[in-house]
């Protein structure tokens, strides 16, 4: 438990100083360096032994935050100049690149190199990265940074405050399990505990927000953002559990050691990769009605 208190403390630290320097490229260093871990962490649960793979793989995951958005580097680099830079190639390509590659090394790498590893390598090269990107898009993507910041908060409220009052309701309540087979100590009463608790946070939030902001939301947008808190906080819980399937697959305990006494990169951030990606498509889909 000390162990845990402390490591909790140091991360707590560590996002104050995010949180004060989250408009500067502060914020896509260190979400480069989580994705990259991340990356890795899956590669050496799905044990891939094909290292060439995994470094590739670890520093591509690395680079795909700094091509989330034109102002990521301001003020040190401006977005008109880092713009071209990474809209000079489609994106795409680069994806279909590290794909070729990573087939051409398991061609030379046959007798210890699967599809299956390759598979798993390109999962966690592109697709956990760019969940970690969203950090970075939703910052960036409305005139009105505040806002932007605020769609961060509100996807991580929707992963923690549901997995807190989840875990917590639970242990007051909780009788009827939800996933027996994956995940024992989840009940329903508890994932409907943590559901009311991630309303009633994102509410407080919401509040606090409109009264602190240089543009407060108007009743829409914030009558949209509560209704939407209900599904993105119940897919912060799948996030969850899908974490949870992997690990019984990859048959280990947790994706990392990075945290003394939390885990993983993985582990941490589990659901917050699920309820980042729902937070931004409510951010595409809201940016062209409202």
């Amino acid at each position: 438990m000390k162990q845990r208190v402390i490591t909790a403390i140091c991360l707590l630290a560590v996002l104050a100083v995010v949180v004060w320097q989250i408009n500067t490229p502060a914020l896509v260093i260190v979400i480069a360096f989580l994705s990259a871990v991340a990356s890795g962490e899956i590669m050496r649960c799905a044990n891939v032994q094909n290292t060439f793979i995994k470094i590739v793989g670890i520093i591509f995951s690395a680079c795909v935050p700094f091509f989330a958005s034109e102002k990521v580097l301001e003020p040190v680099i401006h977005s008109d100049v880092w713009g071209n830079i990474i809209g000079f190639v489609p994106n795409i390509v680069f994806v279909i690149a590290l794909c070729l590659v990573f087939l051409l090394a398991m061609l030379k790498g046959y007798a210890y190199t699967t599809f299956e590893d390759v598979t798993v390598s390109v999962f966690a090269s592109v697709i956990v990265p760019f969940g970690f990107s969203i950090f970075i898009r939703l910052r960036d993507m409305f005139d009105n940074t505040q806002f932007g910041v605020y769609l961060i908060f509100y996807a991580l409220i929707c992963a923690l405050a549901t997995d807190t009052g989840a875990q917590l309701t639970g242990m007051a309540i909780g009788k009827h399990k939800m996933s027996p087979n994956i995940s024992p100590k989840k009940t329903v009463e508890g994932a409907i505990g943590g559901l009311i608790v991630s309303l009633i946070l994102n509410a407080v939030a919401l509040t606090i927000y409109n009264k602190v902001a240089v543009v407060p939301l108007d009743k829409a947008m914030v009558t949209v953002l509560l209704v939407c808190c209900i599904p993105v906080s119940f897919m912060g819980m799948m996030g969850d559990l899908s974490a949870s399937v992997l690990k019984r697959n990859f048959e280990v305990k947790d994706f990392g050691k990075i945290f003394p006494g939390h885990g993983g990169v993985m582990d941490r951030m589990d659901s917050s990769l699920f309820t980042l990606p729902c937070t931004y498509a409510i951010a595409l889909i809201t940016q062209n009605i409202l």
